[in-house]
C-alpha cells in the first residue's frame, strides 16, 4: 500500500551543526550514513556531547561531506561559519573557536562509518517529518516554519487519506530496498525554538506545538533493512 513519497533528505555530519540536503542516502544500521558521526565532547560536563541545548549558535555552523561515502573512512568535511570562515573537521582553529565561544573545554570525536552510537544518534535511527504536519503547524503559528528547526532526516509527503498516527507500529518500505519500523512520535524540546540561520530563540513556537499537538512532531523509526534511498522514492506499508 503506497502511503507517500520522499520529498527531501537531510544529513547532519556534525551533531548540532546545520547539515546538508542530499538527494541520495545510504541507510546504515544506525541511520543515514555519516549522520551525527562527528561531535564535540564537553570535558567540563562529564564528557557529554555539546549540543544546541547548551550553545544554540551551534546551528549557525554548516557541515557537509566532500566526496563519496566510504566504509573505510569518512570523506573530508567542509564546515562553514556564519561569518564566512571555512574549516576542515580536523582544523585546530575550529576547536579553539568553539572553546572560546562556549567558554568550555572541548574535544572532538569521530565515530565509525559502520556504527554511530546513541546518544550521538538521538532516540532512534531516523526521524521523519511530513510536509503536511509542517504546513499545518506553519498555518497555526502564522508564518512559514523552516523544517531545519526539527532536524529531521526524511521530509516526506503523505497521501491525502493518510495521517502520521496511521504509520505508528507499522513497517514501511522506501524505494526498493530500505525497510523502517515506525516506533513513536518525537517529543520536542527547546531545540525547535532556535533559528537555524541566526541561533536566536523563539520560545512561542514550542508553546504553539504543545497547544496544537501535545508537543509531538515527527516520527521516530528504526532500521530493519539497509540499502539506498533517493529523493522522490515511493513509501509503502
Amino acid at each position: 500500500m503506497i502511503v507517500g513519497k520522499v520529498h527531501k533528505m537531510m544529513r547532519y555530519p556534525v551533531k548540532s551543526f546545520t547539515g546538508e540536503s542530499i538527494s541520495k542516502a545510504r541507510i546504515m544500521s544506525y541511520g543515514i550514513y555519516g549522520d551525527r558521526s562527528h561531535a564535540f565532547i564537553d570535558k567540563s560536563s562529564k564528557d557529554k556531547h555539546l549540543t544546541i541545548t547548551q550553545y544554540p549558535k551551534m546551528v549557525t555552523y554548516k557541515a557537509a561531506f566532500i566526496g563519496d561515502d566510504c566504509l573505510e573512512a569518512f570523506p573530508k568535511m567542509k564546515i562553514s561559519a556564519s561569518d564566512g570562515s571555512e574549516y576542515n573537521w580536523d582544523d585546530s582553529a575550529l576547536l579553539e573557536r568553539l572553546e572560546k565561544e562556549t567558554n568550555r573545554t572541548l574535544e572532538t570525536i569521530t565515530y565509525s562509518p559502520n556504527y554511530v552510537p546513541f546518544p550521538a544518534i538521538e532516540e532512534d535511527n531516523i526521524l521523519l517529518i511530513s510536509t503536511q504536519a509542517l504546513s499545518e503547524l506553519s498555518s497555526s503559528y502564522g508564518e512559514v516554519i523552516d523544517e531545519r528547526r526539527f532536524r529531521g532526516n526524511i521530509l516526506y509527503d503523505l497521501q491525502n487519506s493518510m495521517k502520521e498516527e496511521d504509520l505508528i507500529g507499522k513497517q514501511i518500505k522506501i524505494g526498493t530496498e530500505v525497510i523502517l519500523e515506525i516506533n513513536k512520535y518525537c517529543e520536542r524540546c527547546m531545540i525547535i525554538t532556535v533559528d537555524p540561520e541566526t541561533g536566536t530563540r523563539q520560545p512561542k513556537l514550542l508553546k504553539q506545538l504543545v497547544k496544537d499537538q501535545n508537543n509531538h512532531f515527527g516520527l521516530y523509526a528504526s532500521v530493519i533493512q539497509t540499502g539506498t534511498i533517493y529523493a522522490g522514492d515511493v513509501i509503502s506499508i
